[in-house]
């Protein structure tokens, strides 16, 4: 390897931590406060990673603008409320918190996430699990369009200094994987999100992941290759 830095860049919800169930109920709770019947767990599943205006445009299709900006001020309204409680419980995956201390030590690497969260709710992800000392940049829905448009990784890696083939990023959505490609640099799917392996290889993975533990060997493999 030569020629860094190496940026590494992780997606959050569904690569990070299993946050779909709060999700699929933020949503349903959203779409239940208009009147309207809630959209089927999975379709909820398959737009994370969108943000969120244009997920719920995509779950409410005959929807009007005003009527999807009052459910996305539902969702919010709802989401703030079970935070403000302590109602939400978002476990990193296994693996998650020794895999980042293990790559963030490696002195080629930069780590950093990419999400379709907003700055509040990534800061407080990352201060639950304590691992925010990883990260050298972070990206969010507040820092201009959403996936899979690149803009957003573009800039993670112009803050850093990283070139497209010096960057990979790490995520569980074609959304993730779109991103990565558009941008060009390498993308590498993870199994254990919300979308399966093989969308997220025919959107243009290099590898797909089945453990978290498995995410150091891969990405020394696209730079060694």
């Amino acid at each position: 390897m030569d020629g860094g830095p190496y940026l590494i860049v992780f997606d959050c919800d569904g690569t990070l931590v299993d946050s779909g169930h709060i999700i699929v109920d933020t949503m349903s709770a959203a779409w239940r406060a208009e009147g309207l019947t809630p959209p089927a767990a999975d379709d909820i599943r398959h737009q994370i990673g969108l943000p969120l205006g244009q997920a719920i445009a995509n779950l409410h299709p005959d929807g009007d603008r005003d009527s999807v900006d009052r459910l996305c001020d539902a969702y919010k309204n709802v989401f703030v409320s079970g935070r403000n409680i302590g109602a939400h419980q978002e476990p990193l995956y296994d693996g998650c918190a020794d895999v980042l201390a293990l790559l963030a030590a490696e002195d080629a690497y930069l780590l950093g996430v990419a999400t379709g969260k907003g700055r509040r709710g990534l800061d407080h992800t990352l201060e639950r699990h304590g691992i925010g000392r990883h990260f050298h940049v972070l990206k969010t829905a507040d820092d201009g369009p959403g996936k899979p448009n690149p803009h957003i990784l573009q800039d993670a890696m112009a803050e850093t200094g990283a070139s497209p083939w010096n960057t990979v990023v790490i995520g569980d959505t074609i959304f993730d994987i779109g991103m990565a490609v558009s941008a060009g640099a390498h993308a590498i799917g993870v199994s254990w999100g919300y979308h399966p392996p093989h969308e997220l290889r025919k959107a243009g993975a290099r590898s797909v992941a089945d453990l978290f533990h498995d995410i150091p060997a891969l990405v020394r493999e696209i730079w060694t290759a």
